[in-house]
Parts: structure tokens; C-alpha cells; sequence
């Protein structure tokens, strides 16, 4: 057999297709080396060695280094891995489309997790042609995505296609994301000019639509780029992700070191700069919110087990204060009658 250099362009359960410089073939992982030797198992994108078998499946026997890679957390209820999506890629194009899925809140969770991967995150507002309002969605999404570029486009008309080619240059990979019905599909199609992709209607009363794409899919473009197609994902769990976070939450973690204290744990206290960016409505509470979720998420998925026993140890605490306090009140209320 002959060792070559192979990116694998689709998976399929324990059958990976592959892309060599000789055309396709499909190859299976070597079983000491990966099930048993921890060598990182593939996914759509990544670089491998293989076993060249010109007569049946090849075999895989090492995964390249990754300059980037997209993680999200195991979906299995219960589940508290991480679960490797796409790799390799210079771009992440996070979609939301101008019609009733276009949601701020997932928009945060994906830019997390787009930071996070090493890729340079690109929102895309696609069906800019069924926008009754495109500005006010731009303008919301920016409020969420501070020095992102953000592109409105349309796969039907071909608007905005032309402010993607920075992104899809020779060589270049980018990888879409986004829930199912956003377009991820359609946009592909355009980009490549001809239908490859299948796509499917969306239900007109809530906008909301099937997955299209039922596995993660490494796409050429004419032009030489590389786009990694994934299924809708309309939720995203949130693995070891706290760089990203930060990188996506940049202005609400600017204001702790204005907070008057630094153990400031931003719920009651004096000169409290999260308190006073709330009250004035510099910080939109669904901001904040939102961030505590993302950051009690990952630290969560991190360590399931001490994160419980930290949290055990908060609420003791609590309780402990909140019977001293009752305790003191009664004393005072004992005085007065004395």
C-alpha cells in the first residue's frame, strides 16, 4: 500500500470519504491506532495518512495537526463530550436568515464558539430579498457581533454573493453554520452556480425548516475555495469555550475592571459597573443574561462534577448567611421589647 496525504471530505458513520490528489476514494480508521493508540479521530476537514488500497477501502493511520477546528458538545441528552464538527477551515460563516429564525441569542452562541475554533468569524444574513427591514436586523446583529464583518446576501437574486469572494479564495475553507431552513444550502448552490445541494421549503407559518444536509459535507467551489456544509443546528452545546465567550462578550467583560470592588460578584454591590450599565440600559439585560448562561454552560460541560459540588458549596453558603441574618433580626427584635 501506498502512504498518502488525504483531507476527508464527508464521514459516514465508520467510512470516510477522501479527497487525494488522484481523485476520491473511501477509507476506514486503523483500529489499534485510533481506538486504542488516542490518535485524534477524524472529522470533515482534517488532513490524514493513508494506507492507499487502489482494490477496497483504504486505511487511515494519522490525523494532521489542525490549525482550526469547531467543537461543539456531545447533542446525546446526558452527554458531556466534545464532539469534533468541522476542521481546518480560515472562515466561519455563521448564518441567520431576515425572517422569524433570525435570533440574537443563538447568534451569541454561535459567535462563541466560532472564536473559540480559531476561525475568523463572518455573520451572513441570508434572504436578504424577504426582508421587510434588512437595516434593523444589521443593526441588531452588530449590537452582538462588535469588529464581525456582517454580510447580507440572497441566494436567489445574487445579492451580496460578490462580498464573499475575500472568503473564498483559492485555497481558502470556510464552513457554514446555522439552524435548519437558513439557507446554508441554497447559498451553496448559488456559490457553486448549479444546483448540487438539495434543497427544501420551509414551513411558511414559522419560517422553520428540515434538515437539508444530514451530514457534515466538504464542498469545491469553480473558483478553488473549499466549503464545509454542516446540518441545522438549532442548538448548540457549549464545550470548553470560555476564550470564545470572552472574545464574543468583549464589552461586558470590559466593565468588571470598572467595578469599585474586584471580587465583585455584580448583584448588589457598591459601584458595581454591570449594575449601573443595567440600569441605564448601556448593557441590555438579555446580554447579560446570556453571558452568565454561556459561562455557567461551559464551565458545566468542562467539569460536571465540580461544577455541582461548587455550586452545593455556593448554596450552603447562602443558607448559612440567610439563617445568621434571620438570626440577627431576631436578636434586634428581642431588644425591643426588653
Amino acid at each position: 500500500m501506498n502512504q498518502i496525504t488525504a483531507r476527508v471530505s464527508a464521514v459516514h458513520k465508520e467510512r470516510y470519504e477522501l479527497l487525494t490528489g488522484g481523485g476520491r476514494l473511501f477509507g476506514k480508521l486503523k483500529t489499534g491506532v485510533y481506538h486504542n493508540g488516542g490518535e485524534p479521530y477524524p472529522t470533515t476537514g482534517d488532513f490524514v495518512t493513508v494506507l492507499e488500497n487502489p482494490d477496497g477501502d483504504s486505511v487511515i493511520i494519522k490525523t494532521h495537526p489542525r490549525k482550526s477546528l469547531f467543537v461543539r458538545q456531545d447533542p446525546d441528552p446526558g452527554g458531556y463530550r466534545n464532539q469534533a464538527v468541522a476542521a481546518n477551515f480560515d472562515a466561519v460563516f455563521i448564518m441567520q436568515s431576515l425572517n422569524q429564525d433570525f435570533n440574537l441569542r443563538r447568534l451569541e452562541r454561535y459567535l462563541a464558539l466560532a472564536w473559540q475554533s480559531g476561525g475568523t468569524p463572518v455573520v451572513v444574513l441570508t434572504k436578504s430579498d424577504l426582508a421587510g427591514d434588512p437595516a434593523a436586523h444589521f443593526s441588531a446583529a452588530g449590537s452582538v457581533a462588535a469588529g464581525v464583518d456582517i454580510v447580507a446576501v440572497s441566494a436567489k437574486t445574487g445579492e451580496g454573493l460578490a462580498d464573499l469572494a475575500e472568503y473564498l479564495r483559492p485555497g481558502a475553507t470556510c464552513v457554514f453554520l446555522g439552524s435548519s431552513g437558513v439557507g446554508k444550502s441554497s447559498l451553496l448552490n448559488a456559490l457553486i452556480g448549479e444546483e448540487v445541494m438539495e434543497v427544501k421549503a420551509i414551513r411558511e407559518d414559522d419560517a422553520k425548516g428540515r434538515h437539508t444536509t444530514t451530514h457534515r459535507q466538504l464542498v469545491t467551489l469553480p473558483g478553488g475555495a473549499c466549503v464545509i456544509d454542516t446540518p441545522g443546528m438549532r442548538e448548540l452545546g457549549l464545550f470548553g469555550a470560555d476564550e470564545g465567550i470572552s472574545e464574543g462578550f468583549a464589552d461586558v467583560e470590559e466593565l468588571f475592571g470598572q467595578c469599585r470592588f474586584n471580587d465583585c460578584r455584580h448583584r448588589s454591590e457598591p459601584g458595581c459597573a454591570i449594575l449601573a450599565a443595567l440600569a441605564d440600559g448601556s448593557l441590555p439585560r438579555g446580554r447579560w443574561e446570556s453571558y452568565l448562561a454561556q459561562k455557567r454552560e461551559t464551565k458545566f460541560s468542562d467539569d460536571k462534577g465540580g461544577y455541582l459540588r461548587e455550586k452545593q458549596k455556593q448554596h450552603k453558603k447562602w443558607e448559612k448567611e440567610g439563617r445568621q441574618k434571620n438570626k440577627n433580626e431576631k436578636k434586634r427584635g428581642n431588644k425591643r421589647y426588653e
